[in-house]
């Protein structure tokens, strides 16, 4: 199922919340699929052979989440040649927390504990510590799609982490 929300719950490019619930037919599930690609690989043309058809086919049957198809886009080779083989690390990092997260680094310690992770720990858990974290948890679950959900201040929330998100979500 598709549900719309206000657009200033999150802000700048969508006003579309896209999630999955047990009842939701092919066609959700494939405007789904397209809110996947267009939100972890930052809105390319995909073609038809980029596709990640085993990942989607597991998706439409039920075999995985939307959490889990998610990881498999963060974690193929198009994301992988796109963002972390063609980017400074510092740029990756920041880019992971826009696609996977819907919101820029907080703070320097923020980016260089993910450096630090990627470095020590490598490709693959660099992208785990965003999925599997408790932000993902608690923002997005198990099946809804990743959205800008950094864009309006919060209390508590420091104003460079708000200036930050709105450069990401624009630039």
């Amino acid at each position: 199922m598709v549900s719309t929300a206000p657009t200033a719950k999150f802000g700048l490019d969508s006003d579309l919340i896209f999630e999955l619930w047990p009842t939701s037919g092919i066609d959700e599930v494939q405007a789904v699929i397209r809110a996947v690609y267009r939100q972890v690989l930052g809105n390319p043309h995909i073609m038809e052979s980029e596709r990640l058809v085993n990942a989607e086919s597991q998706l439409c049957d039920g075999s995985i989440t939307v959490r889990e198809f998610v990881r498999a886009v963060a974690k193929s080779d198009f994301y992988r040649a796109r963002y972390f083989e063609s980017c400074a690390p510092y740029r990756f990092i920041e880019l992971n927390f826009k696609h996977l997260l819907g919101r820029a680094p907080l703070d320097q310690t923020e980016i260089a504990e993910h450096i630090r992770i990627c470095i020590e720990q490598g490709y693959d858990a660099e992208i785990d510590s965003y999925i599997n974290s408790d932000e993902y948890q608690n923002n997005f679950g198990d099946d809804t799609v990743p959205y800008y959900c950094g864009s309006s201040s919060q209390i508590g929330q420091k104003q460079v982490g708000y200036n930050r998100t709105l450069s990401l979500v624009r630039g």
